[in-house]
């Protein structure tokens, strides 16, 4: 498949899943404001009503106390109803007795009386009904704001009518509420108001007795499982969101693993193109020293025929190096990896590489130099892996050389304490970007080389070499400026 169809449907599906992903968000998002919108509306409803009943109250409780201070004063006038009464009556008798006595007419005259007082008497209880409303209703404004808040509104009373509206109107869930007076100061309030009021999106406010005078008298109520009750409409979305952001995980994880899959295919088709150049060097060498026995010179020369046969030997070994990386490779990822420590002098290993690969350095007209400098040479390590390392490293600086200048690559040893010795290889080459330095020694990564196309590999060289020395308990670092070199430095844990 090609990279840009890969990226074509990573495209596709990540904008699809996102969208679903914020559509569904919206969707919750929009269900808990119209969750709280509702909420709100019935507390406010029944909070409303709450202070119509305790305003209900205040005026029962004026009429109460000036009904029963007039109460003298209603039994009076009650009295002389009754004597009025009782009058109409015998006018009415005899009134009976003079129609009798002197006609029909002055009979109905005496009832049309009759009626006529009776509506005066009923007159005068309605006005003075209507005055004592009147004058209940100037007290209550007057006075009542003059009473305690705790006997206008009792904590009793007021928990009492709160639970029966909010009942009334469906929502049966626990509730703390305060009394506050006009300074903002708490009156009283419930054990756990405190606690929960600290939310302010949670506490609901209603003015009590708003129509006395001087009265600001205020109601709060919090709700400590309000967003319980909110986010209850929205439960049942949560499965499906989960669901969402697991589908996204797996999209994500699948997408890694088919780009990972694709630059291991790359990988591969490098291998299989590279591979002769990855051992076309030990190969060239060993066609080289091959060439040098031909010369009747070089036999009749013990010393030059001495150098060839070394060579031929070393690039074998070398070469069988080559396939050993490719082997342990394989098992990169294993910790179990076979190892074979042993003693081993450094200086001496590093000696035969450096005969060895300085053929091929001079090939191209450049230096290589040992400057083994360390006291105590002797570490623990794999012999083989470690003459690895050192071609690895050797390797690159003849890759990565500069086209204007000859190469120049020295290896020096030394001691820097009783317990460690430091290798280091250094060159002249094109040298390696900042950014590019700290991810050097990460697996399959290699380093742009601009127009350079002869440069091949798997990227695999220095995250080989960064694995055996961690192995061997050491560690390396790398200096580097582009334009003028690079600096590998190893630091190894003696034999002991």
């Amino acid at each position: 498949m090609k990279k840009s169809t890969i990226w074509i449907l990573i495209i596709v599906m990540s904008v699809t899943l996102l969208g679903l992903l914020f559509m569904q968000i919206m969707y919750i998002e929009k269900m808990v404001k119209m969750r709280n919108d509702h909420f709100r509306e019935l507390v406010t409803l029944s909070l409303y009503n709450v202070a119509s009943n305790l305003e209900r109250d205040e005026t029962k409780h004026f009429l109460d106390n000036h009904l029963d201070n007039s109460q003298s004063k209603i039994m009076n006038i009650g009295g002389g109803q009754f004597s009025g009464d009782i009058d109409f009556g015998r006018a009415s008798s005899f009134g009976a007795a003079s129609g009798s006595r002197f006609g029909g007419d002055n009979g109905l005259t005496s009832n049309f009386g009759v009626d006529r007082s009776r509506q005066e008497i009923l007159k005068n209880e309605y006005l003075y009904q209507k005055a004592l409303l009147n004058e209940v209703i100037l007290n209550i404004l007057e006075h009542a704001s003059d009473r305690p808040i705790a006997e206008r509104a009792d904590s009793s009373k007021v928990s009492f009518y709160i639970d029966l509206e909010l009942q009334r109107n469906g929502l049966k869930m626990p509730f703390e509420f305060a009394i506050v007076n006009r300074s903002a100061t708490i009156e009283y309030c419930t054990s756990g108001y405190e606690q929960n009021m600290k939310n302010e999106d949670n506490v609901y406010s209603q003015i009590l007795f708003p129509k006395t005078k001087d009265s600001n008298v205020t109601l709060n109520v919090v709700f400590p499982t309000k967003s319980d009750y909110v986010f209850s409409s929205v439960k049942f979305m949560l499965p499906s969101l989960a669901f969402i952001l697991l589908l996204m995980a797996l999209f994500v994880f699948t997408v890694i693993l088919i780009l990972r899959q694709k630059k291991l295919s790359e990988i591969k088709n490098d291998f299989i193109n590279n591979m002769t150049h990855e051992f076309k060097t030990p190969i060239s060498s060993i066609s080289l020293a091959a060439q040098m026995l031909d010369d009747p010179a070089v036999v009749k020369s013990p010393s030059l025929l001495k150098q060839a046969s070394t060579v031929i030997k070393d690039e074998t070994k070398r070469l069988r190096f080559q396939v050993e990386k490719v082997l342990q490779m394989s098992m990169f990822d294993r910790t179990s990896a076979t190892m074979k420590l042993q003693e081993v002098d450094a200086d001496s290993v590093i000696y035969s590489v450096v005969n060895t690969y300085n053929l091929k350095v001079e090939k191209f007209g450049g230096t290589l130099t040992a400057n083994l400098n360390s006291d105590d040479p002797i570490v623990n390590v794999d012999e083989m892996h470690f003459t690895n390392v050192i071609f690895n490293l050797l390797d690159n600086a003849i890759k990565y050389r500069r086209e204007d200048v000859a190469p120049v690559l020295t290896v020096s040893t030394s001691n820097p304490d009783d317990s460690h010795i430091t290798i280091v290889v250094e060159d002249n080459g094109i040298g390696i970007k900042r950014d590019d330095l700290k991810k050097i020694f990460e697996k399959f990564y290699r380093v742009s080389t601009g127009n350079r196309h002869d440069v091949k590999g798997f990227g695999l060289g220095l995250a080989y070499v960064h694995k055996m020395i961690t192995l061997f308990g050491g560690t390396i670092k790398a200096e580097s400026e582009v334009g003028k070199g690079s600096k590998f430095i190893i630091t190894l844990p003696l034999y002991k």
